[in-house]
């Protein structure tokens, strides 16, 4: 006997070959139906602020410093801001000045005790997923804890992004390394490369930080190898203030020249920058920190 196909099973057969058919187009609606955007503008900023003491003299003050520095960012209007060297009362005075932004941190002795190495976000854009910190030691889940020949102890804070508007991640690691021990910075920069192995390989990460050390050290060349980081300054597409360095120690406009560019905004991923810049931005010989702040201009694309 002849079979025949019921009708309905006929036309459920149908409807599942044409679904097969089209599964890429399917997929490609449903991206676009979860709104997320194949490309992601950012402004990133690094800057050392300098940390508040008594023995700063006028006009370097951190009372005279705080409306420079926001005059500064608001100005520039960067994304996200890696700082370092940032006191807790710091942090407040900022929170104060610049309403639009909310930071990450701890300090590095555990609580609000000591310097951070804090992440400030425009919290009308980004909304943190997730963000740790560790220490810069043998021991890295141990608060203030030191061990490769810092006197004092150094850390990382990072975070896991949500851009609200391309509904698109990323990662952002901030750090501050030592400032005396070349040992230290050189296992710093191993540590680091060890840790993010545990972010999601397929987000981009930013990577701001004072390191301390020239861009021709073993540390810049341990974080640049092998498919690590990229050096932005190196990749951008065009660069302003060449000639600079980033310490300028309040009292040298050069930075201390190309040497001393110990500033550095580092990208993993697929990252275009169009634009980076040492920004010498001083009011009447007066600078906001000792440090000129490094902003990025750059497109992540998914």
């Amino acid at each position: 006997m002849r079979k025949v196909l019921n009708p309905v099973l006929l036309l459920t057969m149908v409807v599942v070959l044409v679904s097969s058919m089209f599964s890429g187009t399917s997929n490609v609606f449903a991206l676009e139906k979860s709104g997320q955007a194949s490309e992601v503008d950012l402004k990133v900023m690094t800057y050392n602020l300098r940390y508040l003491n008594n023995s700063d003299p006028s006009p370097h003050t951190w009372a005279e410093r705080v409306p420079e520095i926001k005059k500064l960012i608001r100005m520039e209007r960067p994304d996200i801001i890696g700082t370092q060297e940032v006191l807790y009362q710091q942090l407040k005075d900022l929170g104060a000045s610049l309403p639009d932004y909310e930071w990450i941190g701890l300090g590095r002795e555990g609580g609000n005790k000591g310097e951070y190495s804090a992440i400030f976000y425009n919290e009308n854009r980004y909304s943190p997923l997730e963000y740790d910190h560790f220490w810069l030691s043998d021991t890295p889940n141990v608060i203030g804890s030191k061990s490769w020949g810092n006197s004092i102890p150094r850390m990382v804070t990072w975070a896991k992004f949500l851009d609200k508007q391309s509904n698109q991640q990323f990662y952002v690691v901030n750090t501050h390394f030592d400032h005396q021990s070349a040992e230290a910075r050189e296992k710093s920069a191993d540590l680091i490369l060890e840790k993010i192995k545990a972010f999601d390989a397929e987000l981009p990460i930013v990577l701001t930080g004072d390191f301390n050390t020239s861009p021709d050290s073993l540390p810049h060349q341990t974080l640049t190898s092998d498919g690590a980081f990229d050096d932005l300054w190196e990749t951008a597409q065009n660069r302003s203030n060449e000639n600079l360095g980033t310490f300028n120690g309040f009292k040298d406009p050069t930075g201390g020249g190309p040497d001393r560019r110990i500033d550095w905004i580092l990208g993993k991923g697929d990252l275009l920058t169009k634009t980076i810049e040492i920004l010498d931005y001083n009011k009447n010989g007066q600078f906001p920190s000792d440090h000129y702040p490094v902003m990025a201009d750059l497109t992540m694309s998914y």
